[in-house]
């Protein structure tokens, strides 16, 4: 048998998209500052492969992420990152859109991870929750920013003032879960709702995801010029014409994203 640590996260490719996944299972892969450095890595190379147009997060063993790695935190090691946040994700998520897959606990930084993306696939047994409260803490990784924007405000509020968890269940019919499936099945589920994405325009993607992030403090005088800025280069790539011309000619596109 080998000594080696395994890496704290995997990625693989699998046409366009890439799977990230979190692989601490003997700790309910809580988050490390490996984990963190490592998640900042993958998250540039989304970014940057020209090939790979959807993220997936997913957890190893069974349990998607348990927040933040105690042993780690009392060594001085906070797994946040300058300008990334927490898991290198909560700050700043990729350009490209991203999935979570969650199996079994989401708590914590784990459920702030979540958050961070923009689609959420779920088994009905997982479990959601901001447990901070409880400990004298505050969900400051991203939680308390974006999760009364995400379902709605009393339900939000009582799942950050109370620390109790959120079961699947009640998240679906809330808004928050995209996809609900049976046990075991959240990352092939992810994968088929991240092919749907990923036959749409490369370009198209980005920038309908950069408008949605950034415009929600725009004023209505300036909303439209801002979209503009973002949009017109979408309307006068290549891809565009392919778009068009593959619509016209009843077939596939070949998205170049160009």
């Amino acid at each position: 048998m080998s000594d080696q640590t395994p890496p704290p996260l995997l990625v693989e490719i699998r046409g366009n998209i890439q799977i990230m996944t979190l692989n601490r299972p003997e700790a309910r892969n809580a988050v490390t500052l490996e984990m963190a450095e490592a998640m900042a890595a993958a998250l540039d190379a989304l970014d940057a492969n020209p090939d790979v147009s959807v993220g997936i997060i997913n957890g190893a063993g069974g349990t998607f992420c348990a927040g933040m790695d105690l042993k780690g935190f009392l060594q001085g090691k906070r797994p946040s990152l300058p300008g990334r946040g927490f898991c290198g994700i909560t700050m700043k998520p990729p350009r490209k859109p991203i999935i979570a897959a969650v199996e079994g606990y989401a708590l914590a930084g784990g459920f702030e991870v979540v958050l961070a993306c923009d689609l959420i696939v779920a088994s009905r047994e997982a479990r959601f929750g901001l447990p901070e409260v409880k400990r004298g803490l505050a969900a400051a990784g991203g939680g308390l920013l974006r999760l009364t924007r995400r379902m709605p405000y009393h339900i939000a509020m009582e799942c950050i003032l109370t620390g109790d968890m959120l079961s699947a269940e009640r998240a679906h019919q809330n808004g928050l879960i995209n996809r609900m499936t049976e046990p075991g099945a959240a990352l092939d589920a992810a994968i088929e709702l991240a092919q749907a994405v990923a036959a749409n325009g490369p370009l198209s993607l980005v920038a309908s995801k950069q408008v949605v992030s950034e415009s929600v403090d725009w004023s209505r005088e300036e909303m439209f010029d801002r979209q503009a800025a973002i949009t017109n280069p979408v309307f006068a790539s290549q891809d565009a014409r392919e778009g068009a011309a593959a619509f016209a000619e009843k077939r596939k596109p070949v998205w170049k994203a160009q």
